[in-house]
């Protein structure tokens, strides 16, 4: 044997050992991963029926926001509705309250001058009566002074 087949030796025997430390860390890494696959096939296991639970969860939102935004097009269609009304019912309100002031104007100027008329004719009729009276009274003082006049003679 020479010498290079003895380092070759050497340096074969110098791997065998490298690989034999090595070995160990690998076994241990190779039940590290055939645990870490286990976990994760438990946890696959696991959280698909919670993913089939969430699945359906999602799709019973999503039926009733559709019925919510088919209540909400309803009510939005119903406000529309109501602010027609509001704003017919707000015209009508102002042609009355147009009609109420016209109907005022022309009421209120007759209505002044008759009680105007109806205030002169008893003012008239209160004095004339008030007339009639002192006319009478000053009749009736004109034959008293008469007759002292004709009983003094």
């Amino acid at each position: 044997m020479n010498g290079s087949e003895v380092a070759w030796l050497v340096l074969a025997g110098a791997f065998l050992m490298l690989v034999l430390v090595l070995a160990v860390p690998i076994l241990r890494l190779r039940h590290t991963v055939d645990a870490t696959t286990r976990m994760i096939n438990e946890l696959n296991d696991r959280t698909a029926p919670l993913l089939g639970d969430v699945n359906a969860t999602v799709k019973n939102v999503n039926v009733a926001l559709e019925q919510v935004q088919t209540s909400l097009d309803g009510v939005n269609l119903q406000l529309a509705k109501v602010d027609t009304m509001t704003s017919h019912a707000q015209n009508v309100t102002a042609n009355v309250a147009n009609l109420a002031t016209v109907v005022s104007a022309a009421a209120a100027n007759p209505l002044v001058k008759v009680a105007a008329f109806g205030y002169g004719v008893r003012r008239a009729a209160s004095a004339r009566r008030h007339a009639e009276t002192e006319r009478e009274v000053r009749d009736t003082i004109k034959q008293q002074r008469r007759a002292a006049k004709r009983g003094n003679r």
